[in-house]
């Protein structure tokens, strides 16, 4: 009888593993990650879905919005998530202006992030308006995520962070961007602030997974910013988003006990610290009895080292 295998030997999830869960009805996981180690830590969870959002922007380089990320940047941090992710599908998003000004920039760069970066798919925004773009970089094999709603890159136009579809007119929009995005190709679609309603209704009526950001508990899955699930932030935390963990706190108090442990002098202790042997240590500084009675025919008090 064979044995199951360990993550190590766990196949990589593809978006046919996706598509597989979806049709069994279970609820689809995602997270977004960053760097190597948190996305070792949250593929040995079992997060099936991996985003490497340009979120990144704001919660790990300090921009004001998610405008400013490059594709260089999203292929640095893509590779890292790759690396440390070994069953996850890692997703990777397409920055600002790095798709939908020309098709072949927009297969250029997709192409890059998978071939480069390492990334099993990617994600893009818009609905109607992008499903050309989404369509030719499908149609080039390679999977893609589609993105609507508040869509960020766009959020100057938007008008800032405002729940989407609450009228008659963009709420029809928005079911007709979900549909748009299906029939391009997309293999599953984010709906980021919807009203709970919509969102559900959007569900029911595609074949692809929806994955809800701030669109209640009617969607085939859920995404969140992991700074957001890990408490990491002191200032603003999402309606949306709930804290799992309270890292800032714990990872502030460390610091501090750390510091306050280097002014006292008692880090780093024994447990901390190599010895070598004292006779070895006489041989380095010129303390053996050889080296004194080298100093004397020298007339000096000073000790020589010999193999100079």
């Amino acid at each position: 009888m064979s044995q199951a295998p360990s993550p190590e030997q766990a196949a990589r999830l593809t978006i046919a593993s996706i598509a597989r869960m979806h049709a069994e009805g279970e609820r689809i996981a995602m997270l977004t990650a960053y760097d190597y180690p948190t996305a070792r830590i949250l593929d040995d969870a079992g997060i099936p879905m991996l985003l490497v959002g340009d979120s990144l922007g704001q919660v790990m380089l300090g921009y004001d919005s998610t405008v400013r990320v490059t594709m260089a940047e999203m292929l640095h941090h893509t590779k890292a998530v790759v690396r440390g992710a070994r069953r996850a599908l890692v997703v990777a998003d397409m920055p600002f202006l790095s798709y939908g000004v020309t098709l072949e920039g927009s297969l250029e760069n997709a192409g890059g992030l998978m071939r480069e970066g390492g990334a099993g798919a990617v994600k893009l925004e818009g609905g109607e308006r992008s499903a050309r773009t989404i369509d030719s970089i499908v149609r080039a094999g390679i999977p893609v995520m589609g993105h609507i709603g508040l869509t960020p890159q766009s959020i100057h136009q938007l008008g800032g962070h405002r729940v989407q579809g609450k009228t008659r007119e963009t709420g029809r929009q928005l079911l007709n961007d979900a549909l748009a995005v299906q029939q391009a190709g997309a293999f599953a679609v984010v709906l980021e602030l919807v009203p709970e309603q919509l969102a559900a209704a959007i569900t029911e009526r595609l074949r692809i997974p929806t994955i809800g950001i701030g669109a209640g508990a009617g969607c085939s899955g859920q995404v969140q910013v992991v700074t957001d699930v890990l408490g990491l932030s002191r200032d603003f935390t999402p309606r949306h988003a709930r804290h799992y963990a309270e890292l800032y706190t714990v990872i502030r108090t460390a610091a501090e006990a750390y510091s306050n442990d280097v002014r006292a002098g008692v880090f780093p202790g024994r447990e901390q610290s190599t010895l070598m042997d004292e006779a070895v240590l006489d041989e380095v500084l010129g303390r053996t009895s050889l080296d004194r009675a080298d100093s004397m025919e020298m007339g000096s008090g000073i000790p020589l080292d010999r193999d100079l």
